[in-house]
């Protein structure tokens, strides 16, 4: 890692400073936070999913132990970060060998300026990112253009998908999302210090907003597995409860508050090994990374099944596409093989039975063949 880059936000920085402390006071009183805990019938306790409920996101604590992040480190260090291409659209990386992603067809790598905001003020993404977050000034010897995400994956980290495969976390999805709970897709968000970029406040999720059998669940979550645990500086923002209110009016809350700064937001604060749960509808965002701290974000999500069969689906992560009940199993397939990659390294955990894989008697094998087939498996991401 490289060494950390002492930048600031300027003017803004004292008020920066006030709102993120303000922020963390607000954070730790909600009551949404604790270790993963199941009922004596092997149930996810109801107090974290009236919690989740509540507040459109958890901190799982100590879900990772040391061993299981000592891995991740050092895999996202040799397979992924070394590996990335020395700039923008070159085919090396910076020892000659072919950059990270170079042979792929689907979406892997995005780019930013240093501290900037690619996305904000944009029709990217379907125009969920409508303002744009304040960009700090970089240190003069930055980079022109950082990679602050990298999507599929699971086809570059082993050590991922043996998070995706964990059982405590599967058995979250299911009591969040059903049984038949199905993937949508996998990323590892990269916050370098000095550099790491903004993402604008925004709500995922295109497609349901109008269905007449809308709720607060209706876009799924995401899972965001902390390797060095985030900090009100350089972690996820959330306003809690917003889940539930339908399509916020992002520009208008901007507006109230006079600055990007949303006055009822709060950070999402985790120590090395937590993971935290996040309803997707919630509005969310992060702020440019000028502090000193690393943040290296194993994200995953999951949806209900009800909210993807037969749906005309796709955008940023994937081509538009209705997916059908092959297209859903197919892409399901990367379950099984995190549940076994997971069985491998860790034979005394009991694994996740997936049951739908387990409904169709499908069993998955993680090795030499399972790794080819998995090349550009994020085409079949299951993006609504």
């Amino acid at each position: 890692m490289n060494a950390p880059v002492t930048v600031d936000y300027g003017p803004e920085e004292a008020a920066m400073q006030a709102y993120l402390a303000a922020g963390a006071q607000r954070a730790f009183a909600l009551g949404n936070r604790g270790p993963i805990r199941f009922t004596g019938d092997g149930t996810v306790h109801p107090d974290i999913l009236d919690a989740y409920w509540r507040c459109g996101f958890y901190v799982f604590e100590g879900v990772l132990n040391a061993e299981e992040l000592a891995d991740i480190e050092a895999d996202i260090k040799t397979n992924v970060l070394e590996r990335l291409p020395v700039e923008k659209g070159a085919p090396v990386d910076a020892r000659g060998r072919p950059a990270l992603g170079a042979d792929l067809t689907a979406p892997t790598l995005f780019w930013s300026k240093p501290l900037g905001d690619p996305f904000g003020g944009t029709s990217l993404a379907g125009g969920r990112h409508p303002v744009k977050m304040f960009e700090p000034q970089a240190a003069a010897d930055a980079p022109q253009e950082v990679v602050y995400l990298i999507l599929g994956s699971l086809q570059f980290s082993e050590a991922h998908l043996r998070v995706y495969g964990h059982p405590h976390l599967l058995a979250v999805a299911a009591a969040v999302n059903g049984d038949d709970f199905v993937p949508f897709n996998e990323a590892l968000f990269i916050k370098e210090p000095g550099r790491g970029a903004s993402v604008a406040w925004h709500q995922d999720g295109l497609t349901h907003w109008n269905s007449p059998d809308w709720d607060q669940g209706s876009h799924g979550f995401n899972f965001m597995a902390q390797l060095y645990g985030c900090t009100p500086a350089n972690g996820v923002w959330v306003v809690p409860g917003s889940h539930k209110l339908g399509k916020a009016d992002i520009p208008a809350m901007v507006a109230a508050a006079g600055t990007e700064r949303l006055t009822d937001a709060v950070p999402i604060v985790c120590r090395p090994g937590d993971v935290a749960i996040t309803n997707r509808q919630a509005v969310h965002g992060s702020f440019a990374n000028t502090s000193k701290d690393w943040r290296v974000t194993l994200n995953f999500g999951f949806h209900r099944r009800q909210s993807v069969l037969g749906v005309m689906g796709g955008g940023v992560h994937n081509a538009a596409a209705v997916y059908d009940a092959d297209r859903i199993r197919q892409r399901a397939r990367m379950i099984g093989y995190g549940i076994d990659a997971r069985r491998q390294r860790f034979p005394a955990e009991t694994p996740f039975v997936y049951a739908p894989h387990a409904a169709d008697q499908e069993t998955y094998r993680w090795d030499a063949a399972a790794k080819l087939r998995i090349k550009d498996y994020n085409l079949l991401d299951l993006s609504i």
